[in-house]
């Protein structure tokens, strides 16, 4: 009698415990979930991933002197902006100056004595070598005395285009040796170029978008203050690099803020086109399966009104941008999908859908 008082509590102990697993399978609360809805938008087509561009100037000038002599003045500051045509630096014009009314003078005689060989040439008193010889001699001054008077401007030296100068080589009182002595280097910064390269798949794609319009180009890079500078394409090279299967491209960009600079290194965004009224979903939302890609699509309970379920759809998907995918087709707009707590979900699955601050207050420890 003893031995079955124990067998009967036992008995009763998993009869009670059945019965509690079965209430808690009829009570399972709904799995709550972060879900989207999927939008119809414009989407860009863009090289991904975004290759590293050099920012380059579109020219470049070394600044020689074509004559030697004393710096008498320099008229910029180093790494200073200066406008086309601005002068640089004075080379001493006074040696300039004395060989040119030296040779000016000599020129006067030279023509005196040149009428006075033509007067008596005509009157047959001269021969025609004396006169070839005075009139050489005429001719020769003349083109010492043009000679003399461009010696004279090449004593101001002037930019040959809006630019920024680097750094000053020579100062005021150096003694420079033409064409040898390097003064100054002159980039052009606005516009300016930034220097890229591409996979050659994207070539074919590229021509046929640049025959009908002008591609956008924009560029970042760390710690940039404001809008990502705004571009347009401008060169395809001529040929693809054999060695790494690229295409060198290069835009222009104005820069007018001079927000790029040259030698800096930036991370290129080529618009190819654009894809209207594209179906697109948060990324987050995209699981893989054993056949592929498939989201969670949250629908109405057919058993019950007042709650929702979830059913998972396979999907093909496109190119993704900002962290949202393109699908090409198992979705339409307006569906909501999952985008958080996908782990816990199978198809059936009872689901409450969460604001994000209600997950996060929920999730909290």
């Amino acid at each position: 009698m003893k031995n079955l008082i124990p067998a009967a509590l036992v008995l009763a102990a998993m009869t009670m415990l059945g019965g509690c697993s079965r209430a808690v399978k009829k009570t399972a609360p709904d799995v709550p979930v972060l879900a989207a809805t999927a939008v119809a938008t414009n989407v860009p087509v863009q090289i991904d991933p975004p290759p590293v561009g050099h920012v380059t100037p579109v020219s470049t000038v070394t600044i020689h002197s074509q004559i030697g002599g004393l710096i008498s003045a320099v008229h910029f500051k180093e790494g200073s902006e200066v406008k086309s045509n601005a002068l640089l630096f004075t080379i001493d014009p006074r040696p300039m100056q004395a060989a040119l009314a030296r040779d000016q003078a000599q020129l006067t005689n030279a023509e005196i004595q040149f009428g006075r060989e033509q007067k008596l040439f005509d009157q047959k008193l001269v021969s025609q070598d004396e006169y070839d010889t005075s009139k050489a001699s005429r001719d020769t001054l003349a083109a010492t005395v043009q000679s003399d008077k461009l010696n004279l401007e090449f004593t101001e030296i002037r930019a040959p285009f809006d630019g920024v100068t680097g750094s000053l080589q020579f100062h005021e009182g150096n003694v420079v040796k033409a064409p040898d002595d390097t003064l100054v280097t002159i980039n052009q910064v606005h516009p300016i170029y930034v220097e890229f390269a591409v996979p050659e798949q994207f070539l074919p794609e590229i021509k046929k978008q640049m025959r009908g319009k002008t591609l956008k180009v924009t560029v970042t890079y760390e710690n940039m203050d404001g809008p990502p500078p705004q571009g347009e394409l401008t060169f395809v090279n001529n040929a693809v690099d054999e060695t790494t299967g690229t295409i060198l491209l290069k835009a222009t960009f104005p820069n007018e803020d001079n927000a790029l600079w040259p030698g800096q290194f930036v991370k290129v965004t080529l618009t190819l086109s654009e894809l209207t009224n594209a179906v697109v979903v948060p990324s987050q939302a995209l699981q893989v399966g054993q056949n592929g890609q498939f989201v969670y699509v949250v629908k109405s309970n057919p058993t019950n009104a007042a709650s929702q379920m979830v059913e998972m759809r396979p999907v093909q998907t496109g190119i993704t941008f900002r962290n949202e995918t393109v699908l090409q087709s198992g979705l339409k707009t307006g569906e909501t999908v999952v985008t958080d707590g996908q782990l816990r979900l199978a198809p059936g699955t009872k689901v409450i859908v969460k604001s994000s601050d209600s997950a996060s207050k929920t999730n909290a420890p």
